[in-house]
């Protein structure tokens, strides 16, 4: 996704809150939500809601006294821009180096094995499948 914004983790606690919804939030749906998983008030929570306007990461619509808003791209999108920022800039872009990396530190649980091997089959046996 090219042209979204640098956010900060706070930031992007109010997006993912926006994008779990599914649906457009108000201000006081988007500060409930953030009161029971933060320790955040209302007016940081309005702060950081105007600064995510301003960079662009929100729109937002005026519905009478209250502010609705909605994310303009998928986390999805975000999600991969994000993994592949990561992948360049500590592994090269090479996502081989960084799972080598994490089997030798120990950091892969034998589950997270095993789902990695599924994942990786099921991803093979499609692109069989394309032939």
């Amino acid at each position: 996704m090219k042209g979204f914004p640098e956010i900060s983790d706070a930031e992007y606690q109010v997006m993912k809150i926006i994008w779990s919804a599914g649906v457009p939030l108000n201000t006081n749906e988007v500060v409930e939500k953030l009161e029971t998983t933060t320790s955040w008030k209302p007016k940081t929570i309005h702060t950081l809601l105007s600064r995510l306007v301003k960079k662009g990461a929100l729109q937002y619509e005026k519905n009478g006294r209250v502010f609705v808003y909605t994310p303009p791209v998928a986390e999805s999108e975000i999600l991969a821009k994000e993994s592949d920022s990561f992948l360049n800039r500590f592994y090269n872009g090479a996502l081989n180096a960084m799972v080598v990396n994490l089997l030798e530190e120990d950091k892969l649980s034998d589950d997270d094995i095993n789902a990695l091997r599924h994942i990786l089959s099921e991803k093979l046996s499609k692109r069989r499948d394309l032939q």
